[in-house]
């Protein structure tokens, strides 16, 4: 049945007429795009992956190659016993354990404060919330570093000092506790984005704020989260001038201080070096394979509404 005011259908003729007809040009053009975008993409890729391709051949190559002109595109005869001499030549598992001790309490530290002052930030109404914000953002021009920043090393490293905390971890730990700006920025950002009829609802149904946050808009940040524990974890975890200036035993010593031991006075053995760096980009490349899809959906999420 014909609906008052509706337009008149169309005849079979008129329908062909508005079809597009696809002709064999549009679909060279179409699939000549398509052929150069994934090119371009390709060579972007195999841009950035060079320097773990070029970290991987070296960690495989005997110190007599190393040594040869023009470099190797890769090993005539692949050592890799380099692997188990680098793990050996210092205490790299006693390093490793530090490390992942350091990156896991501080990326728990960094996830956990910076949702619950970004959650007061977006979720909350209180006077003068906006100028604080404003203050806090602020604050990423002073905390241009994370955990450690050149700015505020000599203030904290005197009063870590008077407390007792240098030669530990607990300067590398428990300023994580304390949140920092740009991820506070980032949820903030991905928390506005979640309907407040929800926690309306919530409430009217007899929920305290906690058990909104714990049990409503914290399943719901996962995303955003994950991004920025992939963050933290990825910053502590390459961490250098931190421990460099706090940790003052080697058996406190993480990667990063560690893998400067691999060069000596007069040489500096490379194969070794390379070996313990893919050793310890490893870890790192499996935690973003794995979050990935978070990680993604964390970033894009908040690009279109």
């Amino acid at each position: 049945m014909k609906r008052p005011g509706s337009p008149p259908p169309l005849d079979r003729s008129s329908r062909r007429a508005r079809r597009r007809p696809v002709t064999r040009a549009g679909l060279l053009r179409a699939l000549k795009e398509k052929v150069g975008t994934r090119a371009l993409l390709l060579v972007m890729a195999a841009f950035f992956l060079m320097p773990l391709y070029w970290m991987t051949i070296t960690a495989l190559k005997s110190p007599a190659e190393l040594s040869q002109f023009p470099p190797t595109l890769w090993p005539r005869d692949p050592q890799w016993r380099n692997f188990v001499d680098a793990v050996t030549f210092i205490p790299f598992g006693r390093y490793f354990l530090n490390t992942v001790v350091i990156a896991v309490l501080g990326t728990i530290g960094t996830t956990l404060s910076s949702f619950l002052v970004a959650y007061g930030f977006s979720r909350l109404r209180w006077p003068g919330r906006d100028i604080v914000f404003v203050t806090v953002l602020a604050s990423i021009f002073i905390f241009v570093r994370f955990p450690v920043n050149p700015i505020t090393m000599v203030p904290l490293f005197v009063l870590f000092a008077k407390m007792g905390w240098v030669n530990t971890f607990l300067p590398l730990i428990v300023p994580t506790f304390f949140g920092n700006p740009f991820y506070i920025f980032l949820l903030r950002q991905f928390l506005l984005q979640i309907p407040r009829e929800i926690s309306d609802a919530a409430r009217i149904d007899g929920a305290n704020e906690f058990q909104i946050m714990r049990r409503i808009v914290l399943p719901l940040t996962k995303p955003a989260l994950a991004v920025v524990a992939i963050f933290a974890a990825f910053m502590l975890w390459n961490d250098f001038l931190g421990p460099l200036i706090y940790l003052q035993d080697q058996d406190r010593y993480t990667l990063s201080v560690g893998l400067s031991f691999y060069q000596g006075t007069h040489d500096t053995e490379w194969h070794l070096l390379m070996a313990a760096s893919t050793l310890v980009v490893l870890p790192q490349l499996a935690i973003f394979f794995f979050f990935q899809r978070y990680f993604l959906e964390g970033i894009t999420l908040g690009s279109v509404k």
